[in-house]
């Protein structure tokens, strides 16, 4: 005769193990509201000991919730294999979902109809909300769904018409570009240029705005022909970067704003016959896995994506427990390595 399967542990098996009630328990699992930091501790702990596995069908037909959540990279697909932060952001914010037994899907909706189709998907409560990370503003999918009242957390600060409407999570880029300026100025450098990101996105103005508070404060009148609009791309970094040498090859210092990007200048700048950072000192934004592998290593702006990723977490469930959307800014660190 086959023995019997084992018991599955209950959530009162974990109030045991917790040493708390059955209550308390149920509100760590469904979003941490009302639970005091020492006894969420207790309870993560205990879920890890029993094993205990949310039975995820029979809670949705309880609360109404398909307790999933979407990554949703409003973007081409290829974005997200070209640039390493989404890899890390993602892998953050399924992390801190796991402590709560929530899964994550990814999704992307970088065409017309693939956005279509995506609202479609998520506004038909197959999700109970969305981390949404998109470069630029007036994204048609993020404002569908607000309209449609999907909770939803962006990765950046929203422009336009979603402005005070929707939760975000943002580093502060204008600080996070004074640093990077200032600390060229310290280096000597006095024709500082600049390949910002797209105009549209939050991160390509506010980080253009810091380098121009900079440029102010020191008393250095703004050339706009120093002045290169990129997207946040390798390719795109390059060719603002040959845009700005040929209209400017005076130039001895550049911060670009974004690492990715700052690549593709430092290939242009090899090409051209300009070592770095005797001729040009470079400076990125991001610190992503790329700045540390560059040629010469590279100089740039940290940004907490850790931090980024626990915070959009955090905000997606207290808007999912009842609470108005807000917003979280976090500090930037300046790293310094052989590029500036």
């Amino acid at each position: 005769m086959s023995n019997p399967a084992p018991r599955r542990p209950t959530i009162h098996d974990v109030a045991r193990v917790a040493g708390v009630s059955r209550g308390t328990v149920s509100r760590f699992l469904n979003g941490g509201h009302h639970v005091s930091p020492a006894a969420a501790e207790a309870v993560r702990a205990a879920v890890r000991s029993t094993g205990y596995i949310v039975n995820r069908h029979a809670r949705s037909l309880i609360t109404g919730r398909s307790g999933s959540v979407a990554f949703l990279l409003s973007e081409p697909q290829e974005r997200f294999f070209e640039d390493p932060n989404l890899g890390v952001l993602l892998r953050g914010c399924t992390q801190a979902l796991a402590v709560h037994d929530i899964p994550l899907l990814l999704m992307t909706a970088g065409s017309r109809e693939e956005g279509r189709r995506t609202t479609r998907y998520l506004t038909a409560g197959h999700v109970d909300g969305v981390l949404l990370v998109s470069s630029h503003a007036g994204d048609p999918v993020a404002a569908r769904l607000v309209e449609a009242g999907v909770p939803v957390v962006a990765c950046g600060k929203p422009m336009g018409r979603l402005t005070g409407r929707l939760a975000h999570v943002a580093a502060d880029d204008r600080d996070g570009a004074r640093r990077m300026v200032r600390h060229l100025l310290a280096g000597g450098r006095r024709r500082i240029g600049t390949v910002t990101g797209p105009p549209a996105s939050p991160g390509g103005v506010d980080r253009l705005a810091g380098y121009r508070d900079v440029l102010a404060e020191a008393g250095i009148a703004e050339d706009p022909g120093l002045v290169a609009t990129g997207d946040f791309t390798r390719e795109g970094g390059a060719a603002a970067t040959a845009r700005l040498l040929a209209r400017r090859p005076g130039v001895d210092a550049l911060f670009v704003a974004s690492d990715l990007m700052a690549q593709g200048a430092l290939e242009v700048l090899e090409r051209a016959g300009r070592r770095v950072p005797h001729d040009v000192a470079v400076g990125g934004f991001d610190d992503s896995a790329v700045a540390a592998a560059s040629r010469p290593p590279l100089t740039t702006v940290r940004q907490p994506w850790d931090r980024i990723s626990h915070e959009m977490v955090r905000l997606l469930l207290a808007l999912l427990g009842g609470q108005e959307p807000a917003g979280v800014v976090l500090p930037t660190e300046l790293v310094r390595r052989a590029s500036a």
